[in-house]
């Protein structure tokens, strides 16, 4: 599916980078969606295989593999994932343009 998730080269970095110190038999990060927190849903990363995770999209980017899980693509439709480091906090982040609101501390959205 084009358009479903683009992921910048600092996040496709950072996947690698954690991917190397993954556990056996896992090739991917796993994307998800949960209902959490006190906006209605969190995203939720996960290491995978991509050949148990059928129906699965799968993205390749910069070297990094991301699956998606089939529950999240409506939530994830058109979003940006980026890898930000500041002062104080080095995270995953996602531009969502589906997100109608979000909390106070970036946890959770809702659509």
């Amino acid at each position: 599916m084009n358009n479903l998730l683009s992921i910048t080269s600092n996040a496709a970095d950072r996947i690698k980078k954690i991917m190397s110190n993954a556990p056996q038999g896992m090739d991917s990060l796993v994307i998800g969606i949960d209902k959490s927190g006190c906006s209605g849903y969190a995203y939720k990363l996960d290491f995978g295989n991509s050949l148990d995770l059928k129906n699965f999209e799968i993205i390749h980017q910069d070297g990094a593999k991301v699956l998606i899980d089939p529950k999240a693509t409506m939530f994830l439709l058109g979003s940006v994932m980026d890898y930000r480091e500041d002062k104080l906090a080095s995270r995953f982040v996602f531009d969502n343009p589906n997100e109608k609101s979000t909390c106070g501390c970036g946890e959770s959205f809702s659509i």
